[in-house]
This record gives C-alpha cells, structure tokens and sequence, in this order.
C-alpha cells in the first residue's frame, strides 16, 4: 500500500483562543486563560481546536500524533466547509471523521458515538485517510494496533487534520498534543 506521509503543522489562523502553539507549530496544549486574537473567519470561537495547515483531497495521507499522559484529546479530520463559530456537532455527517479519549473512554465521535475497547491506552495515534475510498482510519503506533475506521464515505471537499488538546482541568491535561515524525525504518 502506498501511503504519504505528510508533515503537518498547525495553522495559528484557526486556533481556538484558549489553546497555546509551540514555535514549530508542531504542538498545541490548551491555557487557563483566553489570548487576544483576531476574530478571522477561520478561527474557532467556541472549541478549543486548531486545524492543519495542510489540506488534502486526493491520495493516501498519515500522520502521527503523541497523546501520551493526557486525559482527553480529540483527534481526526474535517472538511473545510466545518463550521467554526459557535458549538460544533461532531459527526461524519458534519463533516469530522474523529475519535476522543474522554473521562477515561475512547470514543469514534458519530451519533450516537461508538466506545471503542482498546487493549492497551495509545501513546501515539496513527491517522489514515484514503480520500478515494472514503475511508478514515486510526491506529495505536506502538502496539501497532486498529483503533478505529470510518469507511463508505464520499469526501468532496479538502479535509484538514483536527485537533483538540481537551480543556486543562487545572493542570490534569496540560501536556501538549505532539505532531511526531513518522519513523518509516520499521
């Protein structure tokens, strides 16, 4: 199978204003506080996410994610068109295709949304789009394990990866999401 592995950044035009970019734009964790940013039309008012600023709409594309020692994170792909003010009902239907950890569960974010029994907590989340075969698929890295696909959709639009670092909680999830290199050596 041949695969892109794509090196995504975060795109500060969207980010939510609670949450807080590394300098390489490779990382986001969210603060306590809100930064005064610009209200654009692409920023997310509401919750607390960041998109990629990379989009794509055809081929195969992957990325990797460190979620290591945090409790919760949402994590997938959307289309440009998702509506970024005001709530987000998150949904392959509305153009997310992701899956969260929250309050100790991960979760495939559809209606009504899927638990997904996971063998071991990934450190490290795989994301795989097949844009031809509308397909969406996430893997724990380490234990080289399927967490999850959504599969039969038709994708129209660009799609850009998605991320949520979750809210703080006072300090309980404050490590950042990690955008990591993909080790292609195994």
């Amino acid at each position: 199978m041949t695969m892109d592995y794509v090196d995504v950044t975060l795109d500060p035009d969207t980010t939510h204003s609670k949450l807080i970019l590394s300098e390489d734009w490779k990382q986001v964790r969210c603060g306590d506080t809100k930064q005064d940013l610009p209200d654009n039309p692409e920023r997310f008012d509401t919750v607390p996410c960041v998109l990629g600023k990379e989009s794509f709409s055809s081929g195969r594309f992957y990325y990797e994610v460190q979620v290591k020692e945090k409790t919760g994170w949402i994590l997938g792909v959307v289309r440009e068109s998702i509506n970024r003010k005001g709530e987000i009902t998150v949904s392959p239907e509305n153009g997310n295709w992701t899956v969260l950890l929250r309050e100790g569960e991960y979760r495939a974010i559809t209606d009504p949304p899927v638990p997904l029994s996971l063998r071991e907590e990934p450190q490290k989340v795989g994301v795989f789009v097949d844009y031809e075969n509308g397909r969406v698929s996430f893997y724990n890295v380490e234990a080289r394990s399927h967490m999850h696909s959504f599969t039969g959709y038709t994708f129209t639009e660009k799609l850009y990866p998605f991320f949520s670092p979750g809210n703080n909680y006072t300090g309980k999830n404050s490590e950042p999401l990690l955008i990591t290199p993909v080790d292609i050596t195994d």
